[in-house]
C-alpha cells in the first residue's frame, strides 16, 4: 500500500523537513505531478501530519477535489490566489486557492484546476495573504467530469485546499474579470 501511495506522490519530506513519514494520500487513479512545496515558498511552511483535513480535500476520480495531497502548516505570511464566482459573494473565500497568479485564457486556466462552468464563472479574481499557523493541503487535482461533453484530466497544477479561508487571509485585494481577445 504504501508503495502505491508514493507512486502517485513525489517525495515531499525528502528535504529533510521531518524524519517521520508524513500523511500523503492519494486516489485510486493515477496522479501526476507532486505535493512538495516549490522551493521558493518551502521555508514558509512545514509538513505535519493532519488525516482528517487531508481526507477533506482528497476527491474521487472524475468529482474534483485533489488526486494526491499533502498537509503543511504556514510558519510565514504567503500570498495565494483564488478566481471566483461574483453571483454568489460566499465564494470570494471558499475552500480552492493557488500560489500561482491566475495567467493565460480561461478555459485553460479551467482545465489546469479542473473547474467546471457550472462551479463558477471565475469572474472575479482575489489576493490575499495566508496567515502564519494556517493548515493547509497541497496537492494536485483530481479529474472532473462536469457535463457529457465536458471532462477535466487529472493536473498537474498545484491547488492549495483551506477549509475556513475567510479567517486564514488577510489583506485581500479583488478583481474584476475583463474580456481581452487576442
Amino acid at each position: 500500500m504504501l508503495v502505491a501511495v508514493q507512486g502517485c506522490a513525489t517525495n515531499p519530506w525528502a528535504d529533510g523537513q521531518s524524519s517521520e513519514l508524513p500523511s500523503v494520500q492519494s486516489s485510486a487513479q493515477s496522479c501526476v505531478g507532486n505535493t512538495g512545496i516549490v522551493a521558493e515558498l518551502s521555508d514558509r511552511f512545514k509538513l505535519i501530519q493532519d488525516s482528517e483535513l487531508l481526507a477533506e480535500a482528497i476527491g474521487e476520480p472524475l468529482k474534483g477535489k485533489l488526486c494526491q495531497g499533502a498537509v503543511y502548516q504556514s510558519i510565514d505570511e504567503v500570498t495565494i490566489y483564488r478566481a471566483w464566482n461574483s453571483t454568489n459573494p460566499n465564494s470570494q473565500f471558499g475552500q480552492w486557492w493557488s500560489f500561482q497568479l491566475p495567467s493565460g485564457s480561461t478555459a485553460q486556466y479551467r482545465e489546469n484546476y479542473e473547474i467546471c462552468y457550472q462551479w463558477s464563472p471565475l469572474d472575479k479574481l482575489v489576493k490575499c495573504t495566508l496567515k502564519p499557523g494556517t493548515k493547509v493541503v497541497v496537492g494536485n487535482g483530481q479529474s472532473a467530469q462536469c457535463s457529457e461533453y465536458l471532462s477535466y484530466p487529472v493536473s498537474k497544477q498545484q491547488q492549495v485546499f483551506i477549509t475556513d479561508a475567510a479567517d486564514a487571509v488577510h489583506s485581500c485585494e479583488s478583481y474584476d474579470s475583463v474580456m481581452s481577445w487576442k
